[in-house]
This record gives C-alpha cells, structure tokens and sequence, in this order.
C-alpha cells in the first residue's frame, strides 16, 4: 500500500457542483489538503481552481492521474465516466472515492472492485450518508433492539426537474434517469437495513427520452421483510424514511440521505380485540445536526482506514456496492431502461432478468 502522509492529499475529478460541494466541504477536515483538480478542458479547471483555491490545475484527467502530489482522487465525472477514470486513478496508483452510483451496472462495478484489489488501492463509492450523524444515531438505536425485528422499510427521493434531454438527467447516453442518479438513496438505505433483496419488482414510467422519471420499487427479504424505494423526477417528495420493527418504528421525517432528525416511536397501544388496553410510549426525538453538507464524515473514515492500512471500507464495503448495483439494474429492467454501456455487461441486464 502506498505510503500515507501526515495531511491526506485529495484530487478532485470533475468540476460540477457535486464536486465544489465536496471541495467546501473538504476544508473541514483537519488532515485533509485539496492540492488538485482535473478536468476535461483547462477552463474548467482553471476556473475551479480559482473559486476553491485549488493550487494544481489539470486540463486532463490522465495529468490528474499522473500527478506525484496527489494520495486521493475524488470521482466526480458523470456516471458514465466513473468505470474509466477510477481503472485510470487507480492504475495510476491513488486511491479513489467514486461518487455513486459506483458504476452503470454489476458488471462494471465487479470490474472496478477486481481492479481496486488488483492495484492494492482503497476504493470506495461516495455513500456518504452512511456517515452522517443522523445515520449513526438509527444506526444506534438499532443496535440496542428498541424497535424488535425488522419488517418494513420505506425510503424516498425525488423532485421536479425541468425536462431537458442533452442534461444527464434525461440523457441515456449518460446513464440519466431517477433511479441510478437518486433512487440509489432509498436503495442503498434499504441494504444497509435489510441485506440483499431476494426479489425485485418494480413499476414506473418513463419520459420522451426513454429513462425513468418516476419509479415504485418492492425489494423483499429472505426473512420476510420488505423494503419500498421511490424515487421521482416528476414530484416533490418529502424526503422521508421510515423502519418498522416488532416493537416500534424510527422515522427520518426529511432528507433520508442525511437527516437531521431522527424519531423513535415506541410500541403502539395494542390493537387486537380483546387486547388490554396500553399507553403507547411517547416518541424519542434525536437531534442529529450537519456540520457543512455532511459530505466530509465519508473523508474522515476514509483517512482512518487508510492510516489503518486498510483497502476498502467496513461501513461502505465493495462486495455491498455491487449488490446494490445487482438490485438498480433489476429495477432498471423491471421499468424498461436500457443504456448503451448494458451492451457490454451481464445477461442479466441485457436480456431482462431480474433478481
């Protein structure tokens, strides 16, 4: 593994607002030095560079990869770009943190993980939720059994987009749609919970450009549990998330990707006829508040892990990434999307099996 330095240097690939989200959010991290960025064009980089303060400016991804000064490189690319340029940072040697969703498809996130392991570096796909205060608090309260065995678990994300097909949203060419560009929220939130689904269905429906713009997926459990993930570029949703157990539930009333509220509710009064009668226990409120966008906690675990000598992630493993992208493209084909990059992968997802 490559020698850590005492201040973790980072590289940002890509310079769209994802990307100067983490840039900001970088500079909260004490160990943590932004010393490059790269982009397709000079331009780019040089006017990233300018409004962050971001000392190397790279008109190339390859002058990226190939820069000395740098441990870490941030994928920022569209989905599309991430198989490419993380088999490009990682052959170079850094280490990467891909932005999800970690790949197109199965097929490519195998290829990044084989690879990842191949080169002895970290990879890791950006989930920062994970790390959040907010998730952390669940996570707890979890941990302690207060809500019994899991039965259901309900995630959603979505929003109204103005509908424009050369945008990523909307371009298949650029693997655009709700489901691998938010979906993955819910998605992911339901395979921290619950585990790998043993089926997937789904309904949706898809816009002039041929990609999802609003879709219901059912993920169930070996155990019996299910999962429902929306996620919608037609609608304003809440952004809520709620986990039922045997002995009550936990509610994230709002941005379920990193909330700053989490609810506890107790058992309900008991609802069988003939059933005596029982106050229901008041609600738990757990106040779980950002510092910055919340993107920087997923940089501090991974400089624990790399000063650790760790190659991959106990929160945010490589074997989960690709589950997760096993269950979006069986949502994928449930709804009828199809990429050009399918055409390179699995059966699966060419000819429209699900899980």
């Amino acid at each position: 593994m490559a020698h850590v330095t005492e201040r973790i240097r980072w590289g940002i690939a890509g310079t769209g607002m994802i990307a100067r989200d983490f840039a900001r959010d970088l500079a909260l991290v004490e160990d943590a030095e932004l010393v490059a960025v790269g982009s397709r064009a000079a331009a780019g980089a040089e006017a990233f560079g300018a409004e962050l303060g971001v000392p190397r400016r790279h008109a190339s991804y390859a002058a990226l990869a190939d820069d000395p000064e740098v441990d870490v490189v941030y994928v920022a690319s569209p989905h599309t770009g991430h198989l490419a340029h993380t088999l490009q940072f990682l052959g170079a040697g850094k280490h990467v943190l891909c932005e999800k969703p970690l790949a197109v498809n199965a097929a490519q996130a195998r290829a990044m993980a084989a690879a990842a392991r191949e080169a002895g570096r970290f990879l890791m796909e950006a989930v920062w939720s994970r790390f959040t205060p907010g998730y952390r608090a669940m996570r707890a309260v979890l941990d302690a059994g207060e809500i019994g065995e899991l039965l259901l678990v309900e995630a959603e994300f979505g929003f109204r987009a103005d509908f424009d097909p050369a945008h990523r949203l909307f371009n298949p060419d650029l693997a655009g749609g709700s489901v691998l560009d938010i979906g993955i929220y819910p998605v992911q939130f339901a395979h921290l919970l619950l585990g790998t689904p043993v089926a997937v269905t789904a309904s949706g429906v898809l816009g002039a450009t041929g990609v999802d713009e609003h879709v219901v997926a059912v993920l169930r459990y070996a155990g019996g549990a299910l999962a429902v993930a929306t996620s919608s570029l037609r609608a304003d949703l809440p952004g809520a998330a709620r986990i039922v157990g045997t002995l009550g539930s936990i509610e994230l009333p709002s941005s379920m990707w990193a909330p700053e509220t989490v609810i506890v509710h107790g058992p309900a009064a008991p609802s069988r006829i003939g059933a005596d009668d029982a106050e229901p226990v008041p609600p738990r409120r757990i106040d779980t508040p950002l510092a910055g966008i919340g993107l920087h906690y997923q940089v501090r675990h991974i400089h624990d892990r790399l000063r650790a000598g760790h190659l991959e992630s106990d929160v945010m493993p490589l074997s989960e990434s690709v589950q997760i992208a096993e269950t979006l493209d069986a949502i994928r084909v449930a709804v009828g999307v199809h990429y050009p990059d399918d055409e390179q992968a699995e059966p699966s997802v060419r000819s429209g099996t699900s899980i």
